[in-house]
């Protein structure tokens, strides 16, 4: 006789006794749950904070929609029996896959730690799509760093700073999207560690799950400061890069200024009008001041080039 294994099947029922979602733009929802579940988001102010019925805990996460990052703020009631979350809208994106992951482990539905732990699950994935896109639009910049460096516009003229400007700009909202994913990882991961302090001790496999999820928000945030350090190294290079060319071109003009100051000084003596100048009668005395003005010229353009500052 063979044995066959039930799995549990997923019941909405179950989780909606569990799992009680508010949106931030619904003041009856949220007057109707402080009534019935005395749940009080505006007491907790986004922050940190313990009653008797319920802990509160605040996540500012980035949410991924196209091209687009959204800032978002997720607020989270855990009790004994019931988790109320205040989100941005009803149907807040990122949770759907936490419905997914509920769907295909129904045990967790079980309590409102269980779910909380698959609405973090989802928060982190998220955290980690808004980290790929920022990865892949600093490697759609690649090209356009090298041109920073040692490329030329359209005109044949060397890539200035004002050049430059967007791909700057570009990514500098590349940093500060990584520099929000790793405040974001950080409220993920003392959310996690607090819902673990909380989670019943005969929840076992749960609390072996939490270890594993606050590794990885550990994980994804050394992956938001790997790109953070990257951004920053770009950054550095593309400024110092543009500053070696600037100071080149500076260079150009103090060479000039240098090569043109001895004839500028030549040329000034003689256009003073004194009254008795013998280089004037000479046969050759216009000759005369042309090679002196030339070879003072030709010297500091020698000495510089001796030097090697024409490099």
């Amino acid at each position: 006789m063979t044995t066959r294994t039930i799995t549990p099947r997923y019941d909405p029922l179950v989780l909606r006794s569990r799992w009680l979602q508010l949106p931030a733009g619904d003041p009856d929802a949220i007057a109707a749950a402080r009534s019935n579940a005395g749940v009080d988001f505006a007491a907790a102010s986004g922050r940190i904070w313990e009653t008797d019925d319920y802990i509160y805990l605040p996540v500012t996460v980035n949410v991924r929609d196209g091209d687009t990052i959204r800032r978002e703020r997720v607020s989270f009631a855990l009790g004994s029996d019931l988790l109320v979350t205040l989100q941005p809208v009803a149907n807040f994106a990122p949770f759907g896959k936490a419905l997914a992951r509920i769907s295909r482990t129904p045990h967790l539905a079980d309590s409102p730690h269980g779910v909380m732990y698959a609405l973090l699950h989802a928060l982190n994935e998220e955290s980690e799509r808004v980290i790929d896109r920022a990865s892949e639009v600093l490697e759609s910049m690649s090209d356009e760093i090298d041109l920073a460096t040692t490329g030329y516009n359209e005109r044949g003229r060397e890539i200035g700073v004002s050049d430059m400007q967007d791909t700057i700009a570009r990514m500098n909202d590349a940093e500060e999207i990584v520099s929000r994913c790793q405040e974001t990882q950080l409220l993920l991961a003392r959310a996690a560690r607090h819902l673990r302090a909380d989670l019943p001790a005969e929840q076992t496999q749960l609390a072996s799950l939490l270890d594993i999820l606050i590794a990885d928000i550990n994980g994804v945030q050394e992956h938001a400061s790997y790109e953070h350090d990257k951004v920053r190294y770009l950054q550095q290079s593309i400024m110092t890069s543009l500053d070696v060319k600037q100071n080149q071109i500076v260079k150009v003009f103090t060479i000039i200024t240098a090569v043109f100051l001895p004839p500028t000084l030549v040329a000034t003596f003689y256009g003073m009008n004194f009254t008795f100048m013998p280089e004037l009668s000479w046969e050759h005395g216009f000759l005369t001041t042309t090679l002196l003005t030339l070879i003072s010229a030709m010297i500091p353009l020698w000495y510089i080039h001796r030097r090697g500052w024409l490099r």
